[in-house]
């Protein structure tokens, strides 16, 4: 069987993340300039290799204070660190639809093996006839395993953010 690729289509696709702020609710974020490619053996997303990368500039959170923060040294140091990415190292099938993702992620000048659950929406033909493949990724990682750890205490006890990052990720491939 031939290998197909797969582009990102970056108008329907979003990498999207929630983080704990001061114990109680989640303060959500995206990064909105990026490129994803799979690679698999004809239209089948069985054992599919998977990469990824992302622009640390381009992270949104709808507040610009805190999205230059978050910039800093404090955090992402995107002036050193530019760049989010990642490589599968397995696609395995867990049921009908559902995958685990395995891979390296590096951010922050750190590299950690990861997993992430997948839901596989399907292949469908677009109205201009372009064959699109569809993917919701989910999962979580500790943000001090990548060297992110600035937090501050808070008065009534705890801290400002929480160590766990939400992932939510959704990808609309293009057959090439």
């Amino acid at each position: 069987m031939s290998t197909t690729k797969w582009a990102v289509d970056p108008t329907h696709s979003e990498i999207g993340f929630k983080v704990k702020h001061m114990m109680f609710t989640n303060v959500s974020g995206q990064f909105t300039k990026f490129t994803a490619e799979a690679e698999t053996e004809g239209d089948h997303f069985d054992n599919a290799k998977f990469s990824f990368s992302g622009d640390i500039d381009s992270v949104n959170t709808a507040n610009a204070d805190r999205d230059s923060h978050l910039l800093s040294a404090d955090f992402f140091n995107a002036e050193q660190f530019p760049k989010i990415t990642f490589e599968s190292t397995s696609f395995d099938k867990k049921n009908e639809g559902e995958y685990t993702l395995n891979g390296n992620l590096t951010l922050h000048g750190e590299t950690k093996l990861v997993s992430l659950d997948v839901e596989f929406g399907g292949i469908a033909k677009d109205p201009w006839g372009n064959t699109k493949a569809g993917l919701s990724i989910t999962g979580k990682i500790n943000r001090k395993d990548f060297g992110l750890s600035y937090n501050a205490a808070l008065e009534t006890g705890g801290v400002l953010l929480g160590e766990e990052v939400k992932l939510a990720i959704e990808l609309q491939f293009v057959k090439q």
